[in-house]
């Protein structure tokens, strides 16, 4: 199938799934019957045209598989005889409700890890098949099997059930939802290990996954904040490799290559929420980049703004990398030494010890102050920790320069 009937027929299986599973229970067993009809549909559809009805026919073809699954089940016998016995010729009436938001909340169950969480939403809800989520996290197909197959059992194990969650329940739940489809977009959008700096199937699936999201729930802030800053960012994506995939930093991109349609989407989903719903990270790190991506250039980029954000960032939500950040910030408003100072009292946070992005924040500083002898070793430092190649070529490329720098300034 073509790109865009490709994530039709991803749509169309998110919402078969929510169907099954509310009609018949047994999450594992009704997702297993999903994929299958997507291996169908994907085989047949090309050759014989979408059916008038795609996702009545998802939901027939599925059903007849959940028959053979419990006719295979000596314990359900009483269960088969009464679904074994119901006509399946014709596709099922379609409830118009979405159960997306129902089945990113049981994919997030707190009984699962957080990898466990990524996987099984990317399966689940996100339609993508076992060797496409090991391609996207780059483990091994076998892996992301086991991975699947064990979130499923513990889902069972834990007796959780195809329900949105209590009301004492929803803010923790909807917050771990965030969570996982930031987490997915965040792997695609900097790859943490491999040849590429991003993967942009994984960026699309996030984004695809949280416009859902954002449909069900358009007045929850920290949604809106999170769909924009998935566009603001991924809008600077065009622009963050040359032609060779070489990482280009944001001080030094083509900002007219950015997509300029995505931003102004982002900005005009933050600008009422920022107004309107209670301030959280999302949001914030959203404005950050609406901050970057509305300037022409570095010189022009409103630094004491974002500084701001990031002091409210920290109260609010406080983290290692936020941490990091905000000291960039520090550099450009009150200079590199303030920043170098407060670099130095971060670095002894354990999260950010050895790091690798505490190594080239350094540098960079360094750089700035103009110790070259020190910012060679620094970012050689990083290049070493990161697992990254775009990232190790660029960081080795700026340790060379410094040392050509700090080699013509002692006159050797």
């Amino acid at each position: 199938m073509d790109g865009p009937d490709e994530l039709r027929l991803r749509e169309l299986s998110a919402r078969a799934l929510g169907i099954l599973v509310r009609r018949h229970g047994g999450f594992d067993s009704c997702e297993d019957a999903v994929q299958e009809a997507l291996v169908v549909a994907a085989r047949d559809w090309p050759r014989d045209g979408w059916p008038a009805n795609p996702l009545g026919w998802l939901i027939t073809v599925a059903s007849r598989r959940l028959v053979e699954i419990w006719r295979n089940e000596a314990a359900r016998r009483g269960r088969e005889e009464r679904y074994a016995l119901t006509s399946l010729g014709d596709p099922a009436p379609v409830p118009q409700a979405d159960d997306t938001l129902t089945l990113l909340t049981l994919c997030c169950h707190p009984a699962l890890t957080r990898p466990a969480q990524v996987a099984l939403t990317l399966r689940a809800v996100g339609g993508l098949t076992t060797a496409e989520i090991a391609r996207a996290l780059l483990i091994p197909e076998a892996t992301a099997g086991q991975r699947i197959s064990r979130a499923k059992a513990r889902i069972k194990a834990a007796g959780a059930r195809f329900e949105e969650p209590r009301e004492d329940e929803r803010t923790e739940r909807l917050a771990s939802v965030l969570e996982v489809l930031y987490l997915i977009f965040n792997e695609g959008s900097t790859t943490s290990s491999g040849p590429a700096l991003h993967r942009v199937e994984l960026c699309a699936e996030a984004i695809r996954l949280t416009r859902q999201l954002y449909a069900s729930l358009p007045h929850e802030g920290e949604v809106a904040g999170l769909l924009a800053l998935m566009l603001l960012t991924d809008a600077r994506r065009p622009a963050r490799t040359d032609a060779e995939r070489r990482l280009i930093p944001l001080a030094e991109q083509d900002r007219s290559r950015w997509n300029r349609a995505a931003i102004d989407e982002g900005v005009a989903l933050l600008t009422p929420v920022l107004a309107t719903a209670p301030p959280g990270p999302f949001q914030l790190q959203a404005a950050i980049s609406a901050v970057h991506d509305e300037a022409a250039s570095v010189a022009e980029t409103d630094w004491p703004q974002i500084l701001g954000l990031y002091d409210i960032h920290l109260l609010l939500a406080p983290g290692p990398m936020v941490t990091l950040n905000r000291i960039v910030a520090v550099a450009m408003v009150h200079g590199a030494e303030v920043a170098l100072a407060e670099l130095a009292e971060a670095a002894r946070a354990p999260a950010l010890d050895g790091h690798y992005r505490v190594h080239a924040v350094r540098a960079h500083l360094l750089d700035q102050v103009g110790d070259s002898k020190r910012a060679h070793e620094e970012y050689l430092g990083a290049a070493r920790r990161t697992k990254s190649l775009p990232e190790q070529r660029y960081l080795q490329a700026r340790a060379d320069a410094a040392r050509a720098r700090s080699d013509a300034s002692s006159g050797e």
